[in-house]
């Protein structure tokens, strides 16, 4: 899979975060917390218990499909994307009934079929940013974002798309800060008491043909 030159940044922690494209070997885990972390609260209806759902997660994440942040080896900070396809984290009908069975898995199913976000020609979706507790409010937010557009740029995709709830405006406020606009709000007040949020903001941010100095 393409590398990302290292980027170190001095204000995250003692020692510099660098950033790599996939998810190294190994570390599936640690993402999976990591998002769990961050999404658990939108993924739980669907994949709980917990324990469960994150080892769904790390045993069908699509490594390839995300800007990770580490300090030294360990991974602190991810961003999923969705891009020909395939986002990070993956796993497909029969993967869910294998894991809940039949009678638990069918409405976990159409509980997934709600998130489900599917990316036009020429877009790349964004599947969020999640970033350990320890390593928030250091920018390394703006970091992953940076090289997801690096990466929409070099596939040639004229538009990062991504989908913000409600619940989450510190999330809305990065994305704003990094030029992203909302463009369409569609209210789900049925996922309120079973998700945790009752609107989710669709924004975009064009891509331009040679954003970061790369194509």
């Amino acid at each position: 899979m393409p590398q990302a030159e290292n980027r170190d940044d001095p204000r995250a922690g003692s020692g510099p975060v660098t950033l790599r494209r996939g998810v190294p070997e190994g570390a599936e885990d640690t993402v999976a917390a990591l998002y769990w972390e961050a999404f658990g609260r939108k993924l739980g209806a669907a994949l709980n218990p917990p324990a469960t759902g994150q080892r769904f997660i790390a045993e069908h994440l699509h490594r390839d499909r995300a800007v990770v942040a580490l300090a030294g080896d360990e991974v602190v900070a991810v961003a999923g994307y969705q891009l020909d396809g395939r986002g990070l984290t993956g796993g497909g009908v029969s993967d869910v009934l294998d894991t809940y069975g039949l009678f638990q898995g069918m409405p976990r199913l159409a509980l997934l079929a709600l998130l489900e976000r599917t990316a036009t020609a020429g877009q790349l979706v964004m599947d969020g940013i999640a970033v350990s507790a320890e390593f928030r409010g250091r920018g390394i937010g703006g970091l992953l974002l940076g090289e997801v557009f690096r990466v929409a740029a070099e596939n040639r995709c004229r538009q990062v798309r991504l989908d913000v709830i409600d619940v989450n405006p510190r999330a809305r406020s990065l994305y704003e800060r990094h030029g992203f606009t909302a463009v369409h709000t569609e209210g789900t007040p049925y996922l309120r008491r079973l998700m945790g949020f009752g609107a989710v903001t669709t924004m975009h941010r064009p891509v331009p043909p040679r954003a970061g100095g790369q194509q």
